[in-house]
């Protein structure tokens, strides 16, 4: 796909959303943070239900870390892995109490070494809690990524980092919540719906659908 293309589906998909967001809801970059680290493997439907009722109970690092593992699990049981999750947000509240004065830091390597975060968690808060042009590859962007030749890659890391290679400055700040949405919404995995998507005509996929 040459540049010209690209810049005409992100064109395209800025003027359809021209300020694109995550689904999780949040109101600070901790409970974002707290949202992303809920979601692995899990519905962002599901996870805004759990958290819909822990936010206003507890909202930050010492409010969760006085909850305790036990604690936290009763408002997340419904999301899946939550035994995990919750060992590990219990966790990260205590290293953000003990490192970072209760404060998510806006930097990869100190976000990356709290438990529970990896790589996309991080691009996902740098980018939706902090503005920066971070790119977070997650199914749906693979997905969408490769399926229309937009920025192939054989893993997540192949396609963000060709991503960040191609996709204009003016775009990076959002090109994850469009390809993110594109994917959940239009392209998705088993019938794409390429009759209703408006950059199918730039969309490079071979086996396109009526739908």
């Amino acid at each position: 796909m040459n540049k010209e293309k690209r810049r005409e589906i992100l064109t395209r998909l800025r003027a359809a959303n021209p300020e694109p967001t995550t689904e999780l809801n949040f109101s600070s970059p901790f409970e974002l943070l707290v949202a992303v680290t809920l979601s692995a493997q899990a519905t962002d439907v599901g996870v805004n239900k759990a958290t819909d009722k822990l936010f206003p109970v507890a909202n930050t690092p010492q409010a969760i870390w006085d909850l305790g593992v036990d604690g936290l699990k009763k408002y997340i049981k419904t999301i899946g892995l939550f035994n995990t999750k919750a060992e590990n947000v219990i966790k990260a509240c205590r290293m953000l109490l003990d490192l970072h004065s209760g404060e998510v830091p806006e930097n990869r390597e100190a976000l990356e070494a709290l438990p529970g975060v990896g790589r996309k968690t991080a691009n996902v808060v740098l980018n939706t809690a902090f503005g920066w042009p971070t790119i977070a590859v997650d199914t749906h962007i693979y997905r969408v990524s490769n399926r229309t030749k937009f920025a192939m890659g054989k893993n997540v890391d192949q396609v963000e980092q060709k991503l960040l290679k191609v996709v204009p400055a003016e775009f990076k700040v959002d090109v994850h919540h469009w390809l993110i949405l594109h994917g959940r919404y239009t392209c998705v995995a088993r019938k794409p719906r390429c009759g209703s998507c408006i950059i199918e005509d730039l969309c490079e996929f071979k086996e396109k659908t009526e739908i």
